[in-house]
């Protein structure tokens, strides 16, 4: 699998926290525009939500379900296009950059659904 090891989607996945986290605090604290610090808002809830969901897939994969390994992906990728995409348009990007943000989201349910398919795997 090369880079693409459990401890790497963790350190990832660790790593996707603390930005949500950081973003959710300069929405609360250091942004006046209301509509930002919603974008900002929504943004770090789906980041963080997606960031755990990587941990997740690594328990998946600690217990058998070997095909958890490619929803890390999708949840990773789904952050950096979603909430980020979020985060630009906050921060001034240009409106077209929202276009980006379905594409995400559309990240974030294949990496659903593939955890359903590896759940699968499990011994019932």
């Amino acid at each position: 699998m090369g880079f693409w090891t459990r401890r790497n989607w963790m350190t990832l996945g660790a790593l996707g926290g603390f930005v949500a986290v950081a973003v959710g605090a300069f929405a609360a604290h250091g942004v006046q525009d209301p509509r930002s610090a919603d974008l900002l808002r929504t943004g770090a809830n789906y980041g963080f939500m997606h960031s755990m969901a990587t941990f997740a897939s690594a328990t998946f994969m600690q217990v058998g379900a070997r095909r958890a390994r490619f929803a890390p992906g999708f949840f990773l990728s789904g952050v950096v296009l979603f909430s980020g995409s979020l985060y630009a348009l906050a921060l001034g990007a240009p409106r077209w950059i929202g276009m980006v943000t379905p594409v995400g989201g559309l990240l974030f349910l294949a990496g659903w659904a593939t955890l359903a398919w590896a759940a699968r795997g499990v011994d019932p």
